[in-house]
């Protein structure tokens, strides 16, 4: 461990073995379908993925961020970025390998991607292919029309800012347990062995957000998760600290754009 009490950085374990990694084309689908409680350890791969599951519940951990991605959304990571993947419910991970001309259509850095009905279809036709498929066929026309959706899909918010320093990892790791505590900072402090002054002055040098926004963006991603599982939204918002179902139904509506009720019917749509 650092002097400053910082974790140092995992051996980051490479993927190489997959041909969607490595093939000569645009991009490649890849699918496979995971238990409830699966997990892929922390590795990097030589390109750039889109991440997406058509059914179930992901949570995509970086060394700066921690991402829920339900159904309805889809993760863009960029290549070589570290990360692990642990399911929630059974997990129909449908993902995409993408070239490096290709992946200018995407964002810059790791974002969650908003999949359009047009765009869910398309990644499970591409995860049909074979990774060698034929630039002439049916497949390049669904790489180009893949890439046009991705340049079109919005950014949301559904990723949370990982914090190094222990004292805050151990606050964020009991949040995750009870995302509806309402123990205020002070109270935080007693348990982490820090002043509270110390633990909002951390918060904001390794998240760049107060503690009280950094717990609202977890509350919210966590309550997404539990939307995508089927929880009707006034026990979602019982579960991560909201008092008031109207209050929770303005700020999810004003983080995402759509309403709880909303985002429950996209993420169990049948198929």
């Amino acid at each position: 461990m650092s002097p400053n009490r910082q974790l140092p950085p995992a051996y980051i374990i490479p993927q190489s073995d997959l041909p969607q990694d490595a093939v000569d084309r645009p991009l490649a689908g890849f699918r496979r379908d995971y238990p409830d409680g699966g997990r892929t350890p922390r590795h990097a791969h030589r390109r750039v993925q889109l991440i997406y599951a058509s059914h179930g519940v992901m949570r995509i951990t970086t060394d700066q961020a921690g991402f829920v991605v339900p159904a309805g959304r889809a993760l863009w990571v960029p290549a070589g970025l570290p990360h692990a993947v642990a399911t929630q419910g059974l997990v129909a991970m449908r993902a995409l390998f993408l070239r490096e001309d290709a992946a200018r259509s995407g964002p810059p850095g790791v974002a969650v991607l908003a999949v359009s009905p047009l765009l869910r279809e398309l990644i499970l036709a591409a995860c049909e292919e074979p990774p060698e498929w034929d630039p002439e066929g049916r497949a390049g026309h669904l790489a180009a029309l893949i890439l046009d959706e991705i340049r079109r899909a919005p950014t949301l918010p559904l990723g949370v800012p990982q914090p190094r320093d222990l004292r805050l990892m151990r606050l964020a790791e009991a949040l995750r347990e009870q995302p509806g505590s309402a123990m205020t900072l002070e109270g935080w402090a007693a348990e982490v062995g820090a002043s509270a002054r110390t633990l909002s002055r951390l918060f904001r040098a390794e998240t760049g957000m107060s503690f009280g926004a950094w717990r609202q963006h977890w509350r919210l991603a966590e309550a997404a998760a539990l939307l995508a599982r089927g929880v009707p939204p006034a026990r979602a918002a019982a579960a991560v600290g909201y008092a008031s179902a109207p209050a929770f139904g303005a700020a999810y509506r004003a983080a995402f754009g759509v309403t709880p009720g909303q985002a429950q019917r996209k993420a169990n749509r049948p198929g």
